[in-house]
Parts: structure tokens; C-alpha cells; sequence
């Protein structure tokens, strides 16, 4: 064969080469198609008494809501109690619903004490075991506080002023230790998971204020929940902002500093006492019977003081993406 004869053969026996094997991907990719990404994670949806909305106004869209439910599925929604009860009577309140997580603060009178989160999958004991570690917490910020109050130093009026808002501070975390650690009638809300029929039945309890369904919410950890506080009850309370969410130390417990009693500066302006960065939120599912508790954004009896340009503070904000029921 000539040489021109031998580049033509193998110039064919290349391109046929080439050809299988586009044959042979073009075959693989039609009985395998490339896998899709996995869709994104939705908003967070707010369940509750969310901004700009008043507290009457909400209880009656929740009646309605509630009326307007069809038969179906079991279905989660946000329990709003008319006052404080304590762990040992939540079973009875909440009957015949299976029950995640509840709202729970100390009604000290003359104090703004926080809203704190216990996930609670068996009643009481989950709650006992989250007041628990609410107390734990409280006495060291008890501590800390009397810390600061003896770390000042000198005799003049801002120094005086500032000793005893932290003397303030530290009696009211005593107070609210004291309380939790006596299983104390703080628990106002809870998130409980049932069907239509017996979400109804709840509502029907004479502790019961409000049943807000839920149908659109599928995974915990993608939900703001919003309970009212059992005082909060003319039409000019509203809520316009969230309180953050900060880890506890060590352990299941996450009990956290959310809306810090506000301690005033030397400078006369309102601080707080940082908290550490917001952790991630695990996916709760039947089941689990780890205690937790973590300051809530549940609705804050009034709006928390902002804090002057470089001090150390928590601000309340709200996460990204959130979405309004």
C-alpha cells in the first residue's frame, strides 16, 4: 500500500474510533441523565404573632384558621396558653397532641426576665430537665454580674449608678435560678404536632388561648415560632422585632443570653453583655428526648434597648429570608 494510501486508512480507522466511542457516551448519557442539584432551602417561615401584627388581631385569624382546617394529616402548630403553668399540668393541657417543644419564662413581678426554648418530647421530664439548665445558667450570669459589681472602683455617681444595675442584674438572674430550679408555673406556650380534630380539642381547654396551625411548616429547624405572652392583650401590643439566639456552654443544654438585662454604661448609654454566635438549629423529629433550652423569638413585652456605636452588645435582628404566615 502506498503511503498515501496508508494515511487514508488510518485517517478512516480514527474518525470511526471517534465516532464509537460518541456513540457509546451519547447511549451512557441518555440511560443515565445527569442528577439534579438538590433544591435549596426555603425561607424561614415565622409562625405567630409576627410584625406589625397586634395580639388581638392574631388570635382571631388563628380562630379562623383553625375552623378552616381540613381533615387530614397530623399537622404542627403553636399552643398559646392564657397564663403560666407549670411541667406537671402540661400533660393534661396538651392532651392528645404530641408536643416538641415549649415557651417558658419566669413571671418575676417588677422584672423583664427572657423567653426561654425547651425541646421537649416527653412531658414533664423534658421540661424539668430544660429548667434545669435554664437555672444553671442564670447562676452564672448571677455571678458574673457580681463580678463586674465589685470590679468597680471609686465613689462618684455613674460608678454608683452602674453597681447597682449590676446588683439588679444579678438579683434578677438569682430570681429566675430560684424559680426553674422549683419547676416554677412558667411554661406559656408549646409547639405540638396532631390532627385537625384533635388540635380542636385542645383549643377547647380553659388554659387554651390560641391553636395557630401550621400545615406549610415540615421541618423544625425552618421555623420561627412567635408565641404571645400570656399579659400581652390590647391592640397596641405588636411585635417589631426578634430576640437573638446564642449557644450555653457545654453539653445538650443551650440556654442562652438573648435579650440581656440592659446595664447602663459609665457613659449613660444602655449596654448589653455579648453573647456568642447563633448555632444551627437541629432538625427535630419524633422521637428525640434530648433537653434543650435557648432564649426564644417569641414577642417581647416591649422593644429592647439598641446599644450606642462600640459597645460590646447582642442585638435583636432577624435571620435572612424569613417569611411572614
Amino acid at each position: 500500500m502506498t503511503a498515501a494510501g496508508q494515511r487514508i486508512a488510518t485517517g478512516f480507522a480514527l474518525s470511526s474510533a471517534a465516532s464509537l466511542l460518541v456513540l457509546i457516551i451519547w447511549a451512557a448519557d441518555r440511560n443515565h441523565p445527569p442528577s439534579t442539584a438538590a433544591p435549596p432551602v426555603g425561607d424561614v417561615v415565622r409562625v405567630g404573632v409576627v410584625e406589625g401584627q397586634t395580639v388581638p388581631g392574631y388570635l382571631k385569624n388563628s380562630r379562623g384558621e383553625l375552623a378552616s382546617l381540613t381533615p387530614g394529616a397530623p399537622t404542627w402548630a403553636l399552643v398559646s396558653l392564657t397564663g403560666y403553668v407549670p411541667p406537671a399540668e402540661l400533660s393534661s393541657v396538651l392532651s392528645g397532641g404530641a408536643v416538641a417543644q415549649v415557651y417558658a419564662r419566669a413571671p418575676l413581678p417588677e422584672s423583664e426576665t427572657r423567653v426561654v426554648r425547651i425541646s421537649a418530647y416527653r412531658v414533664p421530664d423534658d421540661v424539668v430537665a430544660g429548667m434545669l439548665a435554664t437555672a444553671g445558667q442564670r447562676d452564672q450570669e448571677r455571678a458574673d454580674y457580681g463580678r463586674l459589681s465589685q470590679g468597680l472602683r471609686g465613689a462618684g455617681n455613674d460608678q454608683e449608678r452602674l453597681r447597682r444595675a449590676y446588683d439588679d442584674a444579678a438579683s434578677t438572674a438569682a430570681a429566675e435560678a430560684h424559680a426553674y430550679r422549683a419547676h416554677c408555673a412558667c411554661v406559656f406556650a408549646a409547639v405540638v404536632q396532631a390532627d385537625p380534630a384533635a388540635l380542636r380539642g385542645i383549643a377547647g381547654r380553659a388554659e387554651v388561648r390560641a391553636v395557630d396551625p401550621a400545615p406549610e411548616v415540615r421541618r423544625l429547624d425552618r421555623v420561627e415560632f412567635r408565641p404571645p405572652l400570656p399579659e400581652q392583650s390590647t391592640s397596641d401590643q405588636d411585635v417589631d422585632r426578634q430576640t437573638a439566639i446564642s449557644p450555653a456552654p457545654g453539653g445538650t443544654s443551650t440556654v442562652a443570653a438573648a435579650t440581656p438585662t440592659p446595664v447602663p454604661s459609665s457613659l449613660g448609654a444602655t449596654v448589653k453583655s455579648a453573647s456568642p454566635p447563633q448555632p444551627a438549629v437541629p432538625s427535630a423529629g419524633p422521637g428525640s428526648s434530648l433537653p434543650s433550652s435557648e432564649e426564644s423569638p417569641a414577642v417581647p413585652a416591649e422593644p429592647a434597648p439598641t446599644s450606642p456605636p462600640g459597645a460590646s452588645a447582642t442585638a435583636a435582628g432577624e435571620p435572612g429570608g424569613a417569611s411572614a404566615r
